[in-house]
């Protein structure tokens, strides 16, 4: 039976840009990038200590990015994680929220794509 997510695909124009905003300033790790075909990478990013991770793709005349993603990205402190992402340079677009359920904020990535930070 199915067991998990394996990764979740990401939009990106420029998976260079893309690839040095997730593991510079997210902090994923590379887990494979190799030659997809003659226009793009197979890019497979690990979250630490996460047993789902994230391809950076790009797919003319398919999904594009510049909206919001459907993946929410959970962490014990969302205030103190958006402190540490501010820090690094990453937009927020919605503060941290306290909320009856949590606590979540909205940031972009580097392509433009929006993200929810929540906690679990």
């Amino acid at each position: 039976m199915i067991r998990g997510i394996k990764f979740v695909s990401i939009p990106v124009v420029d998976q260079d840009r893309a690839l040095a905003f997730f593991t510079e300033k997210l902090g994923f790790r590379v887990a494979t990038d190799q030659p997809f075909n003659e226009n793009q990478r197979w890019i497979e990013l690990a979250i630490p200590g996460a047993d789902t991770g994230v391809v950076l793709f790009s797919m003319p005349g398919g999904i594009q990015p510049g909206g919001t993603m459907n993946l929410s990205l959970w962490t014990e402190d969302v205030e103190a994680t958006a402190k540490t992402l501010k820090a690094r340079g990453v937009t927020f677009v919605s503060e941290p929220k306290k909320e009856s359920w949590g606590t979540s904020a909205i940031f972009k990535d580097s392509e433009g794509n929006s993200y929810v930070l929540s906690s679990r």
